[in-house]
């Protein structure tokens, strides 16, 4: 039997015509299936978690169908309440899927602490400044005292407290500075 008289027989235009049909239900239903199982064109809005508190955005967020991680805390930001939420992603009025996970960076309690770092003492306060600053505490009062290096700094202290490298403050900490005037003891 040549392979042209195969094609045209009664016996394999019919196992062709059952391959398609069984072919086309099983697409059907599988796009049936796929439509139920992905509620597709349902969708649920992002609330604006910004602010709120850890318990009200759980709650926001289960009325939507939707679940809450927790990323990180951040850097503190001392325009939100602590332990609110600073961010959200996705970002409030966006349309998601329901049971969508929406990632939260919640404000920490305050500050972190920093180190104050080694090699201050006896370097110039044009030095120790940006690098105070660079980390993040401010420069207070400057107090000179008799001592042959002009500017060159001597002690760093925090609320009449001496300090010392390792020593942690909190980050936006005021270190007043003792320096030299120049003169002779």
């Amino acid at each position: 039997m040549s392979i042209i008289k195969f094609i045209t027989s009664k016996t394999f235009l019919k196992q062709l015509a059952l391959a398609i049909v069984a072919l086309v239900v099983l697409c059907f239903f599988a796009l049936f299936w796929l439509n139920n199982t992905t509620n597709h064109g349902e969708f649920e809005t992002v609330p604006d978690l910004k602010g709120k508190s850890i318990s009200v955005a759980e709650d926001e967020l289960e009325d939507n169908n939707l679940v809450m991680k927790i990323q990180d805390s951040a850097n503190y930001n001392p325009n939100y309440p602590k332990f609110s939420v600073i961010e959200q992603e996705p970002l409030a009025g966006t349309k998601v899927k329901e049971d969508r996970k929406i990632y939260i960076t919640l404000n920490p309690s305050g500050y972190r602490k920093m180190n104050i770092p080694m090699g201050l003492i006896d370097k110039t306060f044009r030095q120790v400044k940006p690098t105070l600053e660079a980390l993040g505490f401010k420069v207070g009062k400057i107090t000179y005292v008799d001592n042959i290096g002009k500017d060159m700094v001597l002690k760093l202290t925090h609320k009449g407290k001496t300090l010392k490298a390792g020593d942690k403050l909190a980050k936006t900490s005021v270190i007043d500075l003792v320096l030299g005037n120049g003169n002779r003891p």
